[in-house]
């Protein structure tokens, strides 16, 4: 995705300024007024340093693609964070409201449907979490029943089902029952529908007398866009992954971590994908992620139905480790063409049923087409959304993203704190 102008530039940029340092997270009290577009916004923080930014600090930066040349300045960029799942009455009312919040007539555009989830906790006898506890939503039929989605417990016993998911219907509780660890559970599970005005999400509590611990292990991936806009998240792997992941290690130091990276552009480019695989050896992500450039492109979306193919085929997922996590860095969508959607709802699916939990970051030239897209992938899998702010006050406005009061957070300690809360 060719995009020369300076102020995409400048955005992308401050983006790796902000993971390439150490940071201490920030907040900021009470939401201000709704952003034209719909989205909540802070002021800034006054707590930023922004020392650095005297005249001419943001001198140097090419107008150009391809450069590896940004600003060095440290400690920029704000980041924030939303769960929809744990926020359910708040996405409800998006996809319900016609306001300019509203994302109703985003479900019919990328055939994503989340209006009836069936929420899922497995606990042992003592009402401690289990993790890594495979869940099945089935319906019933006159024959074998009908398995409807696939998904596996989270750190906190905790999993996601759905009915519909890839198409509009209303589901019929009475028909639904759901397997936990391959057992058939009695009864049928309590539906979870879109409700604006709900003050619980309804939640389907089992318990297992005992289950297979996971493994002492962590498998995360960092899946980024390398077109020619997005440099500097090339650059904040290059320079930053190693210490992120070390963090990371330190939060859980009797935890086993594997890294990988993938990289991805779009057809007619260099490449579509590369990757290096899950390994223990960070050296060895490292020296991959440092032989790569951005460049190509020459639209505004991008292959990222490709590249979660390629996720799940080409990086060697351990099914066994207690989480699976993949963070997506990129600034674009995917093509909407009929292909790319049945490519993107299988690779979701299996995500799911994996237990990979996507957490998308989104970079500046996100459109609000593109930020439902994302905020599906995270709650169709479990995982959460990750935006830049404009917190910092510098560069052009980031697209203020349709959620409610949220923590301003520097970018690099947002994404430590989610490692160790997945991983916990």
């Amino acid at each position: 995705m060719k995009k020369s102008n300076y102020s995409f530039f400048l955005t992308a940029s401050l983006l790796i300024l902000a993971l390439t340092c150490g940071m201490t997270s920030c907040s900021e009290e009470g939401v201000g007024p709704v952003s034209p577009d719909g989205g909540f916004y802070y002021g800034e923080l006054s707590a930023l340093d922004k020392s650095g930014l005297g005249d001419g600090a943001l001198g140097g930066m090419p107008d150009g693609e391809g450069s590896q040349t940004g600003n060095t300045s440290a400690g920029i960029v704000t980041a924030g964070e939303w769960n929809d799942l744990s926020h359910w009455a708040f996405w409800s009312g998006l996809m319900q409201d016609s306001d300019s919040m509203s994302f109703a007539d985003k479900s019919d555009y990328w055939k994503f449907y989340t209006n009836n989830r069936v929420a899922v906790r497995v606990t042992d006898s003592d009402n401690k979490p289990l993790a890594g506890i495979a869940v099945k939503l089935l319906r019933k039929s006159s024959g074998k029943d009908a398995t409807l989605w696939e998904a596996v417990t989270d750190n906190r016993g905790q999993a996601d089902c759905w009915v519909g998911l890839f198409q509009r219907e209303t589901a019929n509780a009475s028909t639904l029952r759901i397997a936990i660890d391959g057992k058939v559970m009695d009864g049928n599970p309590v539906l979870c529908p879109w409700d604006s005005t709900a003050q619980q999400t309804p939640v389907n509590h089992y318990t297992l007398a005992k289950a297979k611990a996971p493994a002492q292990q962590a498998d995360i991936a960092f899946i980024v866009d390398a077109t020619g806009s997005m440099m500097d998240e090339i650059n904040f792997l290059k320079n930053d992954l190693v210490d992120i992941i070390g963090k990371a290690s330190s939060v859980r130091p009797t935890m086993k971590m594997r890294t990988a990276a993938l990289f991805y552009r779009d057809e007619g480019d260099e490449y579509v994908t590369r990757h290096s695989d899950f390994t223990t050896k960070l050296s060895s992500t490292s020296k991959f992620v440092s032989e790569q450039s951005a460049d190509g492109g020459g639209d505004y979306p991008e292959a990222v139905h490709t590249a979660l193919e390629q996720m799940l085929q080409k990086l060697s997922w351990d099914t066994d480790a207690h989480a699976r996590l993949a963070f997506m860095l990129l600034d674009a969508p995917a093509h909407h063409q009929d292909n790319v959607i049945t490519s993107l709802q299988k690779s979701v699916q299996l995500c799911a049923q994996m237990g990979i939990r996507l957490i998308p970051v989104a970079a500046s030239g996100v459109d609000k087409n593109t930020e439902f897209m994302l905020r599906f992938f995270a709650i169709a899998t479990g995982g959460t959304y990750v935006f830049l702010t404009d917190d910092s006050g510098v560069g052009n406005p980031h697209i203020k993203a349709s959620v409610g009061p949220y923590e301003v957070e520097q970018l690099n300690d947002l994404i430590i704190r989610l490692i160790g809360e997945y991983t916990e």
